[in-house]
């Protein structure tokens, strides 16, 4: 049964709230990810914050969601969240308790935050919104935990994302989450997002590290080396495939990417090692030639040398 993937549009929601996060999805639909996308509301349709309609939404009440499927609320206009006829909608907000109490995935993006305030699950709960709201949304909700200056936060099966553009970087990091780096990179390539970011600034993948340049042919020699990683690779084909010289390719990846070609190689290896030895079906020569190795000692030299 694929995974759900249920976007929550209120009125007057917010084009790129919705937008963004439902591409991430529909990529990795569109790659061969088995998930479903559905959409439900409190009406059956609804104005956007920029006037555009949307229509044909199924009440929320009927939406069956289960344990491991993600609900996800794009944000709308404060001014709507702060309505009376918004925060009295009762059912809704027993809704969105029960859907949580079934451990769905509640994810925000912006300031869809408010709404999981007035369902009362902020309580208690790291979270973020856009940084114009974060003082209001604490005021509002005095026992959540807001976070200022991260990009989205997770806690007891909530997500939370800042601004507008951080909702694709927390899609990417939930669609990582359910299928592999490769997989999230490949979806950030058809986006054109080259550079996926994680909550906290820290450590990224290294299928999204090393790529916040343009360079076309560059970004080429990259996905190839990701997709081609059991191969010998040599100097002078990598430079062609990028259409350069050896020595202009050479000085222009490190250039454009801040390691060598050798490096890149290296850091993208040592990733799929990581992810492959969880599994117990591999060796550790099986794994070596997945990654172009020789050897079981050089995968565990690889990862003796990163601690």
């Amino acid at each position: 049964m694929p995974k759900k993937f249920t976007f929550l549009i209120l009125p007057e929601v917010h084009l790129l709230d919705l937008a963004g996060p439902n591409q991430v999805i529909g990529e990795a639909i569109d790659l061969g990810a088995d998930f479903q996308i559905e959409y439900c509301g409190i009406d059956e349709a609804v104005s956007s914050s920029a006037g555009l309609g949307i229509n044909n939404l199924t009440h929320f009440s009927k939406i069956k969601l289960k344990k491991g499927d993600y609900l996800i609320i794009p944000g709308s206009r404060v001014k709507h969240l702060q309505s009376r006829a918004f925060k009295t909608n009762k059912a809704l907000f027993q809704w969105l308790r029960d859907v949580h109490e079934a451990n769905v995935f509640l994810v925000s993006i912006c300031v869809g935050a408010f709404v999981l305030g007035e369902s009362g699950l902020l309580n208690r709960i790291e979270c973020t919104t856009h940084f114009d709201v974060t003082e209001k949304l604490q005021t509002n909700f005095p026992n959540a935990r807001v976070q200022e200056n991260v990009l989205y936060t997770f806690d007891n099966n909530i997500y939370t994302s800042a601004g507008i553009a951080s909702g694709i970087d927390l899609m990417l990091h939930i669609l990582e989450k359910n299928t592999d780096g490769n997989f999230a990179h490949r979806v950030a390539r058809e986006l054109v997002v080259y550079k996926r970011r994680d909550g906290l600034h820290s450590q990224q993948s290294v299928y999204f590290q090393y790529r916040d340049h343009f360079h076309h042919g560059i970004h080429k020699v990259q996905d190839y080396l990701i997709e081609n990683l059991d191969r010998k690779h040599y100097l002078i084909d990598l430079a062609a495939r990028a259409n350069m010289s050896e020595r202009n390719f050479s000085r222009l990846f490190k250039k454009e990417t801040g390691v060598t070609v050798n490096q890149f190689i290296t850091n993208v290896r040592l990733e799929k090692i990581k992810s492959l030895i969880k599994s117990p079906d591999l060796s550790r020569k099986q794994i070596a030639n997945r990654v172009g190795l020789q050897s079981e000692k050089q995968v565990t030299r690889l990862l003796k040398s990163v601690g």
